[in-house]
Parts: structure tokens; sequence; C-alpha cells
């Protein structure tokens, strides 16, 4: 009887209807989501041209099927909402009040949301990394990582909505949606990282990955801290006339996807390579840690040559400090590292399905960019140096995922490829804008 159950149940399970399958907590959310965005038009259809009112409409089925299709997403956004609502009510039109009361002077305006979240992320990175070293408990302090990552994500995401209130506060005129500088784009590089590893966490059952993948994070928030200290670049500032235009809240989003899961990827290409090399007894041979070490020392370096404020001072003094202790524990436990990680199946599996991921929105992104340029200077493509190395960011992983599914590439050479993807991936994102000049210099530093 139970072999003949079985498969008539796991067909029944395979026959049934997506719709059918939804909770009434998901019909709830979706209602709360389509209320959402009808309040949001109610109050602001004024200042949206007729293209945002269709990004509204068009967000709101996206942020459905995002919480129906992976429920910790929803709760996120539920929370994210529910704070960032408390602190637009708090400041009741005035940002006078963000110096007075109490939960938006500490937890709650934008600046203090992301500098919170800066401390959580680096706190999460720690845990995880305690985890690969502790006997016995290494899954409650991977778990406390985990969740730790989580609330630096809804700190973002609160940071992002209240900083979006806060510049229309300041004039209609340079309200805009906060994704237009160094700053804001680092605040959304972090959190979109993060959440695509949270997500792969879930997927692959595994948090041992956390500790390579928050390297990245806490190394973007280091330079966020640094560029905030030295620019104070958390001042909201009115957008240049080229960007001034809805495709920006396309385009950027979409450009830091990829950017987010092509240096996801490299983390997990090094994680690789530390777990290959765990028995080598030759340190000269250990050339992915050494390559780490120096890639981190040369940031200092970069920075002092290129004057940037005060950058070879005491903040990257110690930068340079920290990189050395973390370049210094992989190497003397790379062992007991790569007995944590996961089999060299997952972490390819993962390291694919993130560039993947990856490609096709940075591939998107660049289509979006092309028109924004034609409508903005008068021509799909003018070989400025933030296009051209975009170009060459495409072509990499266009490469890398064709070797993949044509020649089936895999293991070693496939996770060189993708580590040296992120050096190329880095200075399209950063070097660009500190070495080379042109049309996209709104990020200068």
């Amino acid at each position: 009887m139970n072999t003949t159950t079985a498969p008539a149940n796991a067909t029944l399970t395979l026959n049934e209807g997506f719709l059918s399958r939804r909770t009434w907590g998901d019909w709830l959310f979706a209602l709360l989501a389509v209320a959402g965005a009808l309040f949001a038009f109610r109050k602001y259809h004024a200042a949206m041209d007729g293209y945002e009112q269709a990004i509204l409409a068009g967000a709101v089925p996206v942020v459905v099927w995002l919480g129906w299709f992976w429920r910790p997403l929803r709760n996120l956004m539920l929370v994210a909402a529910a704070l960032s609502l408390l602190a637009i009510v708090s400041y009741g039109g005035d940002l006078r009040r963000g110096d007075t009361v109490f939960w938006l002077k500490y937890f709650l305006s934008s600046q203090s949301a992301i500098l919170w979240m800066s401390m959580v992320f680096f706190m999460s990175t720690a845990f995880y990394w305690a985890g690969m070293f502790a006997r016995g408990q290494a899954g409650a302090f991977e778990g406390i990582g985990s969740k730790l990552a989580w609330v630096g994500v809804a700190l973002a995401l609160i940071g992002t909505l209240v900083r979006w209130y806060e510049s229309h506060q300041i004039g209609p005129d340079i309200g805009h949606i906060p994704v237009s500088n160094l700053y804001e784009v680092f605040v959304l590089f972090c959190w979109l990282t993060t959440l695509f590893y949270l997500y792969y966490e879930a997927q692959y059952k595994t948090r041992a990955l956390g500790a390579f993948a928050m390297l990245v994070v806490s190394a973007a928030v280091g330079f966020l801290l640094w560029y905030t200290l030295v620019r104070e670049a958390h001042e909201i500032q009115p957008l240049v006339p080229a960007l001034k235009s809805w495709w920006m809240k396309l385009h950027v989003p979409a450009n830091f996807i990829g950017y987010g899961t092509f240096s996801l990827a490299a983390m997990v290409a090094f994680a690789y390579l530390v777990k290959q090399q765990a028995g080598e007894t030759r340190w000269w041979r250990l050339t992915p840690i050494w390559l780490l070490g120096i890639a981190l020392c040369f940031v200092p370096i970069a920075f002092r040559q290129r004057g940037v404020g005060e950058a070879g001072g005491s903040y990257w003094l110690g930068y340079a400090i920290v990189a050395a202790l973390i370049v210094g524990g992989i190497l003397l436990g790379r062992r007991r590292i790569a007995a944590r990680l996961p089999g060299f199946e997952v972490l390819d599996d993962v390291m694919y399905k993130a560039i993947a991921v990856g490609f096709a929105f940075f591939t998107v992104a660049t289509i979006l960019g092309a028109l924004w340029a034609a409508e903005a200077w008068g021509g799909y493509w003018s070989w400025d140096p933030k296009e051209t190395w975009a170009l060459i960011v495409w072509l990499n992983y266009a490469a890398w995922l064709h070797m993949r599914l044509m020649k089936g590439l895999r293991g070693t050479v496939a996770s060189w490829w993708a580590l040296a993807g992120l050096a190329v991936t880095t200075f399209a994102f950063i070097g660009v804008n500190m070495f080379l000049s042109g049309l996209h210099s709104y990020g200068t530093l």
C-alpha cells in the first residue's frame, strides 16, 4: 500500500497549483504590499512622473513574488517597512526632530541605522570566523553570525528608506532614491551581497561559507566608514542633472546585483582554493592566501599614492594590521577551515549560480545604461572609461559561463578565474573612480 500511495501523493504535490499552496500569511503579505503601494501613490503621486508611477506599480508583483518565493525575505521586508514608517512618523516632516527623538537620534535616522549596520556586519563576520575555529560550539557561533547578518541587512534597508525620505524633506529638488554616489551604493552593495549569501546559505544548509562571504562585505564597510569620516559622504547632496532620471532607479540596483554576486562568487572561489590546498606544507605554494594578503596590502598603498584624504594615516594602518591578522589566521588554520567548509561540489555549484545570476543582471544593467546614456548624452555608447570597464567585466564573465556550459569548466581553473574576476570587477567599481575620469564621475574619491 505504501509503494502505491507514495507516487500518487508525489504526483498530487507536483500538480498542485502555485496559488493553492499560498497560506493566509502569504495573502496578508500581498494585501499589505498592495496597500503600501496605494498609500505611496496617493501621498506622493504628484512628485512622480509616468515612468516612476509605472515602476511603483511593477514593483508590487515583484515584491509579492519575492515574499512568497522566500519567506524569510517577507519577514525582512515587513520589519524594514515597519521601522522605516516609525522613523518617518517620528520625524513628522521636521528633520530637526532627529536630534531630539531618542530612537531617531540613536537608531532609526539614516546615518544611525547605517552606522549600526556597519558594526553589526563586522560582528557577523567575527562570529562566522569564530565558528570556523570553535570546537564543539561551531554551530552556535555561526548561527549568531547568520542572525546578525540578517539584522545588518534590515538596518541597511531602514537606513536607505529613511535616507530617501530625508532627502525629500531637505527640498523637493534634492529628494532622490539613495543610489547616486559612492556612499549610497556601498550601502547597497553590502546588503545585496549579504542577502544573496544568506539565500545560498539557506539553500545549501551550510553556514561555513559565511566566514568568507562576509569578508568582502566587511571590506566594503571598512571603506564606507573611511569615506564617511574623510569626505563626510553621509551628507545628502542634490543630484547632478544627468542623474535626474528614472533610469537610475533601474540601472544602478541591477548593476550592483551583478557586482555583489560576482564578489560572492570570488569569495566562494577563494574558499575552494583554500580547501584544495589545506594539506600543502610548502608555504610558498599557498598562492591564493598570499595573493589575498598582497591584494589587501595594495589598498592602503593605492590610496596613499593617490593622496586621497588621510589615506596613508592611522586608519589604513589599522586596516593593514587587521588584514595581516586575517591572512595569518587563514594560513595557520587552513586545515581546520577546510574541514568546516562544504564539499567541492557545493562550492563549485554556488560559485556557478552566483556568477549566472550576476551576469544576467549585469547584462540588463548594461542595456539600461546604454538607453540612459542615449537620453542623457545623445549616444548609446561613448567608450567612457566606466563603460569600457563594464564591457570588460561583462566579457570576462560571459567567457567564464561559456567555458562552463560548453567545455565543462570546473574546479581549480574556474576558481582562479572567478577570483581574478574580482580584481576586474573591483577596478570597474571603484578603480575607475580613483585612477580614471570620464562622464561617470559622480563618485570620485
